[in-house]
């Protein structure tokens, strides 16, 4: 994503609204094209290097603020791998201890002094078996501007996920395969259209509360809020975007999530998970979002930025299956390898709780028919539990069974009707143990009891 200070954005007395480009502008389309080439002409060069032809390029008619911001978004797309025979710190203590017994160091060597250093860096190149310029530039290779560029291109969702909640200059999007991530070659019709959704996510940072509505593909959508972690209540929707009384009038979905702002400790991570929630939105037909964003801490002043699919911003999202938590993927991970005839499926059952919904995390499911269904109850704050508890109580669905994290601050009468039905887990969920509830409550593949 794009830092605090690349960010463009207009703000008036009630609105903000990001500084949208257009990807057909020629001379947009030009900048874009030569970073790329840019780019590609640096690959396994050291990042210093490239840095320094990023800040010296200079394109007519273009802000210098978008040429930065196109920049950084490639970055993101980049990997940057030490290069050398040795391990650095390898060939850096070695130098030292040799140099150290042969002489000390001056300001100005002596010419025989110079012919010293050629001997300790020729010495340590045998010792270790490289060559003299191997020795010399692995030395420091492994600072950040020697590291080469040795990829180009979009990353795999694994390494999303782990870049994910360290910094603000990354994209977090957990999967467990490549195919979770939608692979595109790098084009100037890709840059800048991720330039414009970098531009509504980085507003985002400061939300103190986002409202969604979507009319399609609601699976995938509440997917990617539960995979960011965010606190959400979700509400059946008409057409034109009212709220009715049940999932049997629904035409959409409302949902509610709580920004980084609402929270009583600002969470910049939590900001980091808000902003990056947005692509899922794009991936729908028909969608709408209204968020709320802190422009004075002191005062408390908010303005409103909204968004909606006529903006015609695309996604870099999978519209495919993808895992909540490391809890859920390693529940599926493991249940590859068991032996057992039970099938653990995505669900998409919806349970109607009147005024609210819940989607469940998976089924269930067994060759004849029979069927549980999931949910996951990882570790939340108290105020978010106890809402999540609320729905819970909700569900008259029989076949109904939970998984609850040992690291909860609750007890198991707690959970109402459910309460013996649940598989109590400390780090991860044993899959037997959880086929074994499920068979105990498994009914016949049918619309469970209070499920739309």
């Amino acid at each position: 994503m794009l830092t605090a200070n690349l960010a463009r954005s207009r703000t008036t007395d009630k609105e903000i609204s990001p500084l949208f480009i257009d990807p057909t502008d020629g001379r947009y389309r030009e900048t874009a094209g030569e970073l790329i080439q840019l780019f590609e002409s640096h690959l396994d060069e050291p990042k210093g290097d490239l840095e320094d032809a990023i800040d010296e390029l200079t394109v007519a008619d273009t802000d210098y603020k978008i040429v930065q911001g196109l920049a950084k978004l490639l970055k993101d797309e980049c990997e940057f791998e030490v290069v050398a025979p040795v391990d650095p710190h390898e060939i850096r203590q070695r130098l030292f201890e040799k140099a150290n017994a042969r002489y000390p160091i001056v300001r100005q060597p002596t010419l025989g002094e110079d012919t010293q250093k050629l001997e300790v860096y020729s010495g340590v190149a045998d010792e270790l078996g490289i060559s003299l310029e191997e020795c010399y530039r692995g030395m420091y290779a492994d600072l950040e501007d020697n590291k080469r560029l040795v990829r180009i291109g979009t990353r795999t969702a694994d390494q999303y996920a782990t870049d994910g909640d360290s910094s603000t200059s990354t994209t977090a999007l957990t999967g467990s395969s490549d195919a979770e991530y939608e692979h595109t070659d790098l084009t100037a019709d890709w840059l800048l259209t991720r330039y414009n959704l970098a531009l509504a996510q980085a507003v985002l940072y400061d939300a103190t509360e986002m409202r969604i509505r979507v009319w399609d593909h609601f699976g995938t959508v509440f997917s990617y809020v539960k995979l960011f972690g965010l606190m959400h209540r979700i509400y059946p929707i008409d057409a034109d975007g009212e709220r009715v009384g049940s999932t049997d009038q629904a035409a959409g979905y409302e949902a509610i999530l709580d920004g980084p702002a609402s929270l009583f400790s600002k969470s910049q991570k939590y900001g980091i998970r808000m902003a990056n929630f947005l692509p899922a939105l794009p991936l729908c037909n028909r969608w709408e979002m209204t968020a709320e964003i802190l422009v004075d801490e002191t005062t408390g002043e908010t303005q409103a930025f909204t968004l909606d699919h006529t903006e015609n911003l695309d996604s870099h999202y999978s519209a495919g299956d993808q895992f909540d938590s490391d809890v859920e993927r390693t529940l599926a991970q493991k249940w590859e390898r068991s032996n057992t005839e039970w099938e653990l499926v995505r669900e998409d059952d919806i349970f109607d709780l009147g005024a609210e919904v819940m989607i469940p995390d998976f089924a269930i499911e067994h060759p004849d028919g029979r069927r549980a269904i999931l949910e996951i109850v990882g570790f939340w704050t108290p105020e978010y539990l106890d809402a999540k508890l609320e729905k819970i109580r909700k569900v008259e669905a029989d076949n109904f069974v939970l998984a609850v994290s040992e690291r909860l601050d609750c007890a198991s009468e707690e959970f109402g009707r459910t309460a013996d039905r649940i598989l109590w887990f400390k780090t991860g969920i044993h899959v037997y143990d959880l086929v074994e509830l499920a068979d105990s409550v498994a009914v016949p593949s049918e619309t469970p009891s209070g499920s739309e």
